[in-house]
């Protein structure tokens, strides 16, 4: 019944060793087949910061599903976008997110933004065996710095290497090349949150594009991208219906211009 460490995987590897993920048996050779999800987007503006993903999981060259949630709270203030093999990392987050309750509930305070990116470059890299195995997990971690006042980003490598995004977007996937391209286009520093939003959504609409995995809106479905706004008041998820009303004008727009808007010449 004693505390222990403040870490929940410290906690696990020391009473149920086996419950760690790192701790599966691996399979003898070959790359095991299993959905995958893809295309993760972020974007900064003066209040806060907006995480959103598609909604396409693959397997191989089939669609293994439409609807996947790929986009999840890590704790009040942060969230965690995943890009990888899709059930792996639904379990990583789901521990992350025990990890950052487990420390508050034993230190009495909550983790820096910077510590909880840190803990989740740990269990990031406790999964590499499974990595090279092609169960890969590589997530986008976004939150607010309540110390900082603003909004920040950090992405990862399959090894765990963490590096921040000083430019105020990220895009992480197999879509990322072409969301990527589109948030370099778009964005600017003084973005609303509205503005910040409708950019994700663009973005994922470029990747979606030109990336086979990446799903963009389904609109006979109403099946739309996740998009999630973290700001100081907390992790908000946007609602179907102000969803809706963004991704309509997005795709309206698109009728008139297929490649989406173009960055304004000097």
């Amino acid at each position: 019944m004693t505390p222990g460490s403040s870490s929940f995987m410290d906690f696990l590897a020391a009473h149920q060793p086996d419950l760690l993920p790192r701790n599966r048996q691996l399979p003898a050779q070959g790359v095991v087949e299993a959905p995958h999800g893809t295309t993760i987007v972020a974007a900064t503006f003066p209040g806060g910061v907006v995480l959103a993903g598609d909604r396409r999981a693959t397997m191989g060259n089939l669609i293994a599903q439409r609807d996947i949630e790929k986009v999840f709270p890590a704790d009040e203030y942060s969230a965690v976008g995943i890009a990888g093999t899709a059930g792996l990392a639904v379990e990583m987050v789901k521990l992350f997110q025990l990890e950052l309750e487990h420390f508050e509930k034993v230190e009495g305070v909550s983790l820096s933004l910077e510590g909880k990116a840190n803990r989740l470059s740990t269990m990031i890299r406790s999964n590499l065996g499974m990595a090279m195995q092609g169960l890969a997990v590589v997530p986008l971690f976004a939150g607010w710095d309540v110390d900082r006042q603003k909004g920040r980003i950090f992405s990862y490598d399959v090894t765990g290497g963490r590096s921040e995004e000083a430019v105020g977007y990220a895009a992480t996937g197999s879509g990322s090349l072409f969301a990527r391209g589109a948030l370099k286009k778009l964005f600017r520093e003084d973005l609303t949150e509205g503005q910040a939003a409708t950019l994700v959504v663009q973005a994922l609409y470029d990747a979606a594009d030109d990336d086979s995995a990446t799903g963009g809106p389904d609109l006979a479905r109403r099946i739309y991208p996740v998009v999630t706004v973290i700001t100081d008041e907390g992790f908000r998820r946007l609602g179907e219906d102000e969803l809706a009303q963004i991704v309509r004008a997005v795709h309206e727009r698109r009728l008139e211009e297929p490649d989406g808007p173009r960055a304004a010449l000097l």
